[in-house]
């Protein structure tokens, strides 16, 4: 059996994960600073079509950091600023 104390460690380990695999959402690519690899960020600021956000990626890493690549995704729930 597992003890309390692995459980609650992997508990928090996974809360930790999760949260950094959340999309965040700014209102101009600039706001977004360091990204790390795998993180997604939408950014609103009007460059994609109507029902739609940009999602900006670490997506690779290089010699000079993570590489950002960008599309437009479906946009989900209400516009915020």
């Amino acid at each position: 059996m597992l003890s309390r104390r692995t459980i609650c460690l992997s508990f928090l380990i996974s809360i930790a994960l999760a949260a950094t695999a959340h999309a965040g959402s700014v209102g101009r690519e600039q706001d977004i600073g360091d990204l790390k690899l795998g993180q997604r960020v939408q950014v609103d600021d009007g460059t994609c079509p109507a029902g739609q956000v940009k999602e900006v990626r670490g997506a690779k890493m290089s010699d000079k950091g993570v590489v950002r690549t960008a599309t437009c995704v479906p946009r989900y729930g209400p516009k915020t600023k």
